[in-house]
């Protein structure tokens, strides 16, 4: 069974700015493969377009080198890289959803707008502070242990 999208009536045909690969990529993709190149379009995208994201990259990429670096148990790094995981993806998550919402406001003001994108901000926060959270618990002891024999 084949899916068949219509345009709406009141809706013109822009013009072709998308790749031609990219032209039915809303059907299911072809294969597997496609399918992680789709996904790391999108985290590509939000590399390059959203601050956040990179900060968010670069402050996990931190967390896990020092929890390496600071020779914690492996069960400590996985649930470093689990909450720093869990910030990424919503900051991703967060990048479509305003993408979603500017796309059907088209970039005007609404109050129901703003209520979506602030909330999915808000879900980054909440996760990045419990991810900071995470850390200090972790990283800190054997921070500070390593930081008074070294002095």
């Amino acid at each position: 069974m084949s899916q068949q999208i219509s345009p709406s009536p009141t809706s013109k045909r822009l013009p072709t700015i998308v790749s031609k690969e990219r032209d039915l990529s809303w059907q299911v993709a072809s294969n597997l493969l496609v399918s992680f190149k789709y996904a790391w379009a999108g985290i590509t995208y939000a590399f390059q377009t959203q601050r956040n994201f990179r900060i968010h990259v670069a402050v996990c990429a931190f967390a896990i080198g020092l929890s390496i670096l600071l020779h914690l148990r492996p069960v400590e790094i996985s649930i470093i890289a689990i909450t720093s995981g869990l910030v990424l993806t919503l900051e991703l998550v967060n990048t479509a959803l305003e993408s979603i919402v500017d796309l059907t406001v088209k970039q005007t003001y609404h109050e129901l707008a703003k209520i979506a994108k602030d909330c999915a901000a808000g879900a980054v926060l909440v996760s990045a502070l419990v991810s900071l959270l995470v850390a200090a618990t972790l990283l800190l002891p054997p921070l500070v242990a390593t930081i008074t024999t070294a002095i």
